[in-house]
């Protein structure tokens, strides 16, 4: 018993003394990697160990997330949580691998990121009024980008689709910087996606903002309509980035974790650049952000059954 409680110490009082891996489970340029990015140098200053990001994509986040399921729970591997990986793909993809509740650790939430759906600047409509008119005059002629079948802005387009009676094709990548690449080509006319990767290029005028996901409307876009005042109020909803680890993971490694993050949150210049992508700073506890996941995952297991919606 001695020589346990020793190691234990040990360990408590070591960790961390290697880099740790930060699994991104999407592409390099979208909302996820964007957030991760802000806060993993900061951390790594905090920790005094590197915390790299890696990048793993596919499967609309399940491969990423699988990743950090298997890992080891000695804190040296964690993730990026999203409403995609922990909540609308494993609702929608019952072969997917793993239970979100069951099978991750909650660390805590980052920020809490608005929606926008948005379109390529040649586009006929350019707000809201004109947008729906046009996609439910041509139902099937128009279509939409999103990060994977399984994830957030497909299930929210799709509630969206439901409600308003449009119709528009979905055409699913392989993360969410690639959609936004190709909607800003022009390849493809529509995108539903996080605030933080869109905003730039809406500020370029490479996309026009047509409707945000979020509780009022935006500083950033005080023209663009929330989905609530065009009396689309479910769809309203905004999406969490946060850290989890595998289930099991180590509490002294949960708790420098956690409060490494809370070091980093009061960084100004952290703060400064979380907001400057659109997202709201957070910062919960490991229940409460647990609790969140457990919250979303039953709006969409519900929203699946509801809509009869599938990965097909």
């Amino acid at each position: 018993m001695a020589v346990l409680s020793s190691a234990g110490l040990a360990f408590a009082q070591n960790y961390p003394n290697k880099p740790i891996r930060l699994i991104v489970p999407f592409a390099p340029g979208g909302s996820t990697d964007i957030i991760a990015r802000a806060i993993a140098d900061p951390l790594s200053r905090v920790l005094g160990q590197s915390v790299i990001v890696e990048n793993k994509a596919g499967g609309g986040g399940s491969i990423g997330a699988l990743d950090v399921v298997k890992s080891s729970k000695d804190g040296y591997v964690i993730g990026m949580a999203t409403v995609s990986t922990t909540a609308s793909n494993p609702a929608i993809n019952k072969k997917i691998g793993y239970d979100p509740i069951r099978d991750f650790q909650a660390i805590t939430n980052i920020a809490a990121t608005p929606n926008v759906l948005a379109v390529h600047p040649s586009f006929p409509a350019k707000d809201y009024k004109s947008f729906i008119e046009l996609v439910k005059r041509h139902p099937g002629k128009y279509s939409y980008a999103s990060s994977g079948s399984g994830g957030i802005g497909h299930l929210q387009t799709e509630l969206f689709k439901s409600m308003s009676g449009a119709y528009i094709v979905h055409i699913p990548y392989r993360g969410a910087g690639p959609a936004l690449v190709d909607t800003v080509a022009g390849q493809v006319p529509i995108i539903f996606d996080n605030l933080p990767s869109a905003l730039p290029f809406i500020k370029e005028g490479r996309l026009v903002p047509i409707v945000v996901a979020a509780p009022k409307r935006l500083a950033q876009l005080p023209h663009v309509p929330t989905f609530a005042e065009v009396g689309l109020a479910p769809v309203n909803r905004m999406v969490y980035y946060g850290l989890l680890g595998p289930a099991g993971m180590s509490q002294e490694a949960i708790d420098k974790i956690y409060h490494g993050v809370q070091k980093v949150l009061q960084d100004p210049a952290v703060k400064k650049r979380i907001a400057d992508t659109g997202s709201l700073v957070v910062g919960n506890t490991p229940d409460q952000f647990g609790a969140e996941i457990k919250a979303e995952y039953e709006i969409y297991k519900n929203l699946v059954i509801q809509q009869g919606l599938s990965l097909q």
